[in-house]
């Protein structure tokens, strides 16, 4: 049940109608609002307020949940020789058959939640791998959706590589990352971040207002490809792309100043989701292309950011701050933003 090996590096292709497809028939979904909040120094600022996000209140539920059920509509159909019928899906016979599939991830969070939300609802089994770092509430919650969480390592790269280990003896390996060989799961991952994106153009569209900048934060770099991917394929406005990433966690940048895919080292950042010290291999391809710049935030600008946000009625953490994070700090980051400019930025979890 692992994902077989793939020598080459697929092209980035992604198509939000075949997430949203699915999603639809989920009574829990429903878009997340854009916010304009009080302008900052004469720049007009959006937030996509993830927060609400599917009850996972994160944007992550879109990623994982959508991850586990194309992995069970694929085993079925091999199995079968057919497709399910979509309203079959909450059906006793389905939810009986996937009970034989056991999924395993590694998290920081949020991810692991979007992967054990969608095995519980399906009554598959997840196995979840967290660095003893890891908060106890987010443990905790794991726990109430089902997962078995196992403590590995004391980073996420050391869970990570445990994960990978466990997935052997028919278990499915769920991971936001990709590396040489493991392509088709980030890939469908990062196809259910683009729902995100796919609202966000309905409403630009709608208002026939666009943003001229685009701030988003990285970990792995998975929903900064989402993003990019979408407003390069579909946009008829181009706005400049700025990716932000922990100081102490600089990632993407590096391994686009190196121009190949480069760890780094760090002390820990309370940016916790974000505290990724070797990015995605898809992700790092596709950005290093399409966005325009990669700029950093400290723990101390995060938490400031978090509190002008909660402040503004979106309580969130310094993750999910960070953006905004980089829009307040744009002088310093050196970012030539002018006057009247409209910055949208990424609210990407709620409040712990």
């Amino acid at each position: 049940m692992k994902e077989a090996s793939v020598t080459a590096q697929p092209k980035l292709s992604l198509d939000a109608q075949r997430p949203l497809g699915l999603l639809k028939l989920c009574p829990a979904y429903i878009p997340t609002p854009i916010i304009e909040i009080p302008s900052l120094a004469g720049v007009r600022v959006l937030i996509k307020d993830e927060t609400s996000r599917m009850g996972l209140k994160a944007f992550k539920g879109l990623g994982g949940v959508y991850a586990v059920l194309r992995c069970l509509l694929d085993a079925w159909q091999v199995e079968n020789n057919e497709s399910i019928n979509p309203e079959k899906l909450l059906c006793a016979e389905f939810h009986e058959w996937c009970g034989k599939f056991v999924f395993v991830c590694a998290t920081a969070g949020n991810h692991g939640l979007a992967v054990a939300r969608g095995a519980q609802l399906f009554n598959a089994r997840c196995r979840v791998h967290v660095a003893a770092t890891v908060p106890e509430i987010f443990k905790d919650r794991l726990r109430e959706v089902g997962a078995e969480v196992i403590i590995s390592g004391e980073t996420y790269e050391q869970s990570m590589s445990a994960a990978v280990s466990d997935s052997n003896a028919g278990k499915i390996l769920v991971s936001d990352s990709s590396w040489k060989g493991y392509f088709k799961l980030p890939l469908v991952i990062m196809e259910g971040y683009s729902v995100l994106m796919e609202e966000v153009f309905n409403v630009c569209r709608l208002k026939e207002d666009w943003p001229s900048h685009v701030f988003v934060q990285a970990g792995v770099g998975g929903l900064a490809a989402a993003v990019a991917f979408e407003i390069r394929e579909k946009w008829p406005y181009q706005p400049r792309i700025i990716i932000v990433e922990p100081e102490s966690a600089r990632c993407l940048a590096e391994s686009v100043k190196q121009n190949r895919l480069t760890r780094v080292d760090g002390v820990a950042s309370v940016m916790g989701r974000l505290d990724c010290k070797e990015p995605s291999l898809i992700a790092f391809e596709y950005l290093k292309k399409s966005a325009d710049d990669f700029v950093a935030v400290s723990d101390i600008e995060a938490h400031k950011a978090m509190e002008y946000l909660e402040a503004e009625g979106i309580p969130t953490t310094t993750s999910g701050a960070a953006g905004v994070a980089a829009v307040i700090q744009r002088e310093r980051l050196r970012l030539n933003i002018a006057e009247g400019s409209v910055c949208l930025a990424f609210v990407t979890e709620a409040a712990i």
